[in-house]
């Protein structure tokens, strides 16, 4: 049986930043000068975004007290160290985990004793015992429920995520694969010049997104996305052009201007060896990286304007929240009437490395019951 994503939730923090806000707390940190407030105003407006989420409540209500606040009594931005960003990670992480999760659960309709599996996910932040541990207590699921972790893998982590809880699903008829992506990025956010992480501070966002997998054809509703097959490909440069690191003051992002150059001339190729022999899916869901990562993605495979609509939207209103992204554009594409029964849909993803991760998937919408379907139905049993 072919496992299929049931449902999909999705959670972020009540703190929504427009981001023309976001963009003059960085022009206003201390150090920035004439050249670098010109290429941040350029960047951020350039960006595509018009919001984003962050657990980072002193960007909306002024600075926060203690060694772990961002923003001082002027509206500058600060630079804490690692040790108290990642302690934010930690009060923060679990909460929009469960929220995401509960979310999936209540809209596939099974109960959180159901879960056999957890699978989550994030390269935002550490702790042990960690966020799958949490999970199980928080949503109060069976201590025997089987566990993994997948850390550090960056914006392409959640194709990985579905391809072993695809895996998992094949193991046992009843398994019930939770998988959630949870990524704090603006805990990393720091005061530069740098071009590399101006562009940084322009996309990255707060928020948190599960999936229910199955193969088992009576748990849930019915629909959902079968999970066809995956693909892994490393390009042929990129190492150090998408690189997430740990620091003094929180992890470290190298995001050159290479990177979207990089896919542009990859991305024909990656997925062309992916596809093989079939036919060009209906439907795409890409991770927005950045409008430019975007628009060199729509080029290299020469697909329509509003072929990516949906990975637009997302970025739009969400920015870039690293692995969890590709699940909330997932679940618009769930919601959108306009995707038929048996669409193919192409999941494209990418992290450090450079890496593509790819996911085929199939759209499958619930029978419709009709008022004639239940006379046959009663008529059958009398």
């Amino acid at each position: 049986m072919t496992a299929r994503i049931v449902s999909i939730g999705t959670a972020v923090p009540p703190t929504r930043i427009a981001q023309e806000v976001a963009r003059d707390i960085f022009a206003a940190q201390e150090g920035a000068d004439r050249l670098a407030r010109r290429r941040i105003q350029a960047v951020f407006d350039a960006s595509a975004i018009a919001q984003r989420h962050t657990v980072l409540t002193e960007f909306a209500s002024g600075a926060a007290a203690g060694p772990a606040a961002f923003v001082d009594a002027e509206g500058r931005l600060l630079s804490p160290t690692t040790g108290p960003r990642n302690d934010r990670f930690i009060a923060a992480a679990p909460e929009l985990t469960a929220a995401a999760a509960r979310s999936a659960l209540a809209d596939a309709g099974i109960d959180p004793s159901a879960v056999t599996h957890v699978v989550t996910v994030s390269c935002t932040g550490l702790f042990a015992p960690g966020p799958d541990y949490r999970l199980v207590r928080d949503l109060g699921l069976s201590p025997t429920v089987e566990r993994c972790h997948l850390g550090f893998i960056g914006c392409a982590a959640a194709l990985p995520a579905l391809r072993v809880a695809s895996a998992l699903a094949a193991t046992r008829p009843d398994a019930v694969v939770l998988v959630v992506c949870t990524e704090l990025c603006t805990l990393h956010l720091r005061p530069s010049n740098d071009p590399q992480q101006i562009v940084a501070a322009s996309v990255f966002a707060d928020g948190a997104a599960a999936a229910v997998v199955t193969a088992d054809p009576s748990a849930g509703r019915a629909g959902g996305l079968d999970l066809d097959r995956f693909g892994t490909a490393l390009t042929d440069e990129g190492e150090t052009d998408m690189v997430w690191t740990i620091g003094d003051n929180g992890f470290e992002m190298i995001l050159s201007a290479e990177v979207p150059r990089i896919i542009g001339r990859e991305i024909q190729g990656a997925v062309g060896r992916f596809l093989g022999d079939d036919a060009p899916p209906e439907v795409w869901a890409v991770h927005p990286g950045g409008r430019s990562v975007l628009d060199r993605v729509e080029a290299g495979l020469d697909l329509p304007p509003d072929a990516l609509a949906a990975s637009r939207a997302v970025l739009r209103d969400f920015g870039n929240m690293s692995s969890a992204t590709i699940l909330f554009i997932l679940a618009s594409l769930l919601r959108d009437d306009e995707v038929p029964d048996g669409a193919r849909v192409a999941g494209l993803a990418f992290g450090p490395g450079l890496t593509v991760e790819s996911a085929l998937m199939t759209r499958r919408r619930p029978a419709v019951t009709t008022a004639d379907d239940v006379g046959l139905a009663l008529a059958a049993s009398a």
